[in-house]
């Protein structure tokens, strides 16, 4: 963080002051390498539209969602409490995360457990800056190029949000292409419900094979992902296909930061 201008929650207290937003970064987007980078792109972008934003830094824990759907509700319950506590004690009300995960979570199990506040995914926000004029994308990186956009479950079908990230791609002036499997019809990439964490089950192809071959028949340059754990399985299904030095795959945020 130490040359992006990242402030923790701590700081705005010391100061007596409340952020705009509460940037949520998620386990992968605190410790995997490759969704560090989604991390970084959202903050730059963050800066370059001056949003006052802090994060909690070492007081953020994992929101609990893969003990819940491995079927540990206990230790769930124990993450999100603890969660909630810090988010209560600084008296929290808007949050935006880069991992739908997350965002699904915080959304729809934590009021539950004494934890209410408006929460947004990245490119919900980023929507809202752009037509607030307070973030301009010039949009002539990615001219010409083909984008398809994979709907991860957690933000598609469990919480309806479609348009926010296609109006988003939409201003890096590239070529959107939907592949036959979208919106509500989209497939998973594999790794929801806890199973990034496990071996798959015996059968003929992996779903994270499946959904790149989806992708690839739209004849992308680039996969555009909303989720960390997306584009870690659609990066291996790059590699399994072979394909890898044709197609990239790109958060939405890296996307606009690039743009």
């Amino acid at each position: 963080m130490s040359e992006l201008k990242v402030k923790t929650m701590e700081a705005f207290m010391a100061e007596g002051k409340q952020p705009e937003i509460l940037f949520w970064v998620g386990s992968a987007g605190s410790f995997d390498d490759r969704a560090k980078k989604i991390s970084r792109a959202f903050v730059k972008l963050l800066n370059k539209a001056n949003v006052d934003f802090a994060v909690l830094g070492t007081e953020e824990s994992c929101t609990g969602d893969v003990a819940k759907r491995a079927g540990n509700e206990f230790l769930f319950q124990m993450q999100a409490m603890m969660n909630i506590e810090v988010l209560n004690g600084y008296e929290i009300k808007r949050i935006v995360t880069c991992d739908p995960h997350s965002f699904n979570t915080i959304k729809n199990e934590y009021p539950e457990l004494g934890g209410n506040y408006e929460i947004l995914h990245h490119t919900q926000y980023l929507k809202e800056l752009m037509d607030a004029g307070r973030l301009q994308i010039e949009g002539e990186t990615f001219k010409g190029k083909r984008i398809t956009f994979h709907d991860p479950c957690y933000l598609g079908r469990a919480n309806s949000v479609f348009e926010a990230p296609r109006q988003a791609l939409e201003k890096t002036n590239a070529t959107l292409v939907e592949m036959k499997r979208h919106k509500r019809t989209a497939l998973c990439c594999g790794a929801g419900g806890a199973q990034m964490f496990k071996e798959p089950e015996k059968g003929d192809m992996d779903i994270n094979v499946m959904r790149t071959q989806d992708a690839l028949e739209t004849n992308p340059d680039i996969i555009a992902t909303g989720c960390p754990y997306c584009n870690t399985m659609m990066t291996d299904g790059i590699k399994a296909h072979e394909k890898e030095d044709k197609v990239t795959v790109l958060d939405v945020a890296e996307l606009l930061a690039n743009s």
